[in-house]
């Protein structure tokens, strides 16, 4: 009865909890985890953490199931640990969490397995709450949910006159999504609107909070970036641009589409109008595409 109880209570939770043991052989997973990575404990129960599902990585790529895995250095050490990580959702974009691990113990005392307890990171909430409030005033892109280019043009507007007037710097990134004419004529529509969604909704959980990102058009996202000058564009880019790569797009058959991104950046500069910043942009990711794709370059 009391296990039933406290079931219950970590069903009702807003936080993903799920368990393993120290095999790291998940037994339990709950409404929350589904919720927030897609997958429900019939695929995901009786399977080991390190078999990759959810592919966690850090903000530079590098996955995490194999080597730093929080659960596997808790079970190790009995020490708790917390991190930020970003998961490989159901459908294939990559979800900013924050992690909690903590050991489990028999009566003895002894390490019997861990606890992960994991949530949406604070800013992805706030996200879309901001997006509740621009889909009212019509400025969703209604494929992807971020925003679209009528939201882009007036916050490109509405920062350059904050630059000219108070000297706040900001640039823009503009990605476009490689080879993304060969996704639609090999895998169909459906599987193009399904890779627009997948990096969109990575672009959109590894921004900074007060970034913006929209649809520009097409294939093609335009990231709004205040405070940043050139070498801070260019990183947070490659940020974007190694996360989208360690996504991709579950097919009708089985298979998971590989996707990458090209990105130009540029700082807006004293002068600059919207069609000059655009210009620069566009010119620096024609020039990302020229040097073979999945790249970064920078405005001159």
């Amino acid at each position: 009865m009391q296990a039933d109880r406290y079931r219950q209570i970590l069903e009702s939770l807003g936080d993903a909890v799920y368990v393993v043991d120290r095999n790291r052989l998940i037994t339990y997973w709950n409404a929350a985890a589904v919720r927030i990575t897609g997958y429900g404990p019939e695929e995901v129960v009786g399977k080991f953490c390190f078999d990759n599902l959810l592919d966690h990585v850090d903000c530079r790529g590098k996955n995490m199931c194999r080597a730093g895995c929080p659960l596997a250095g808790t079970i190790d050490d009995a020490q708790p640990r917390e991190i930020e990580a970003y998961l490989r959702h159901k459908d294939g974009q990559r979800v900013p969490v924050l992690i909690r691990a903590m050991p489990l113990r028999d009566s003895a005392g002894r390490v019997t397995g861990a606890v992960e307890v994991f949530a949406e990171n604070r800013e992805t909430l706030a996200a879309r709450e901001e997006r509740a409030e621009l889909e009212r005033a019509a400025l969703i892109d209604p494929l992807t949910l971020i925003g679209n280019r009528r939201l882009a043009d007036v916050s490109v507007a509405s920062h350059l006159a904050e630059m000219r007037r108070l000297g706040w710097p900001f640039g823009v990134l503009l990605a476009d999504v490689d080879g993304f004419k060969q996704v639609n004529d090999r895998h169909g529509h459906q599987a193009g609107d399904a890779a627009l969604r997948v990096v969109a909704a990575t672009l959109a959980g590894a921004i900074r909070v007060y970034d913006q990102v929209a649809r520009w058009g097409g294939e093609e996202f335009l990231v709004l970036c205040p405070g940043l000058d050139s070498a801070g564009l260019v990183g947070l880019a490659d940020r974007l641009r190694v996360l989208v790569e360690r996504s991709d797009v579950p097919l009708a058959s089985g298979e998971r589409l590989g996707l990458t991104i090209s990105l130009g950046v540029a700082e807006a500069v004293p002068g600059d109008t919207t069609d000059t910043l655009l210009a620069r942009v566009d010119a620096a990711l024609y020039r990302a595409k020229g040097q073979g794709k999945n790249r970064v370059a920078a405005a001159n």
